[in-house]
């Protein structure tokens, strides 16, 4: 990989060699972390292309204080909770409050659930519900600074996150108990 800082600068002299590398480099993570936000691999790949353009529009404000691909993934993570915020599609899904779900079928008899099967799951959840859930337990923000973010209370955080949380844990709980269910909205 790369020196990122001497990427970063030439990607300041406008060189697209150097523009081309820095997108290979951190698309790819940063589409899953855009992922983790949608419902669909489509908005994911809207929310990367916005965030890429604002990656490259304020370059010059990076500092060497913080890792290049953390100061990219915090403006994917702003992104698309910005995109979330704006999309008529997400935005009654935004509401945090309690929401009744239900059960699905599922074709896996698979009990375990490996990675990529929990990630499932979180995609499952209500957008609000999956949204708080990511910001605390996947990027590590505070509920403070989920509650800024969102414009809603650090109890209110708190509050989604543990229904999410649980939500989660009975799901997969029922998942190892029904080989051949999944809960899902």
């Amino acid at each position: 990989m790369a020196d990122h800082y001497q990427l970063v600068k030439d990607c300041l002299k406008g060189k697209p060699k150097a523009q081309r590398e820095l997108y290979e480099t951190f698309a790819p993570l940063m589409l899953g972390v855009c992922y983790r936000y949608t419902k669909s691999t489509q908005d994911a790949e809207d929310i990367l292309q916005d965030g890429f353009v604002k990656v490259f529009r304020f370059l010059h404000q990076y500092k060497r204080e913080a890792e290049l691909g953390a100061w990219i993934r915090k403006i994917m993570v702003n992104t698309a909770l910005n995109y979330l915020k704006q999309s008529k599609r997400y935005q009654n899904d935004l509401l945090y409050d309690k929401t009744d779900l239900h059960v699905v079928a599922h074709n896996d008899t698979e009990t375990q659930l490996n990675v990529k099967e929990l990630a499932e799951l979180i995609r499952q959840l209500p957008t609000g519900y999956q949204t708080i859930f990511n910001l605390y337990a996947v990027e590590g923000y505070t509920h403070v600074e989920i509650g800024a973010m969102l414009g809603i209370s650090e109890n209110t955080s708190r509050s989604q996150y543990m229904r999410a949380r649980n939500l989660l844990i009975s799901w997969i709980n029922n998942t190892a108990g029904n080989k051949n269910r999944v809960y899902a909205n």
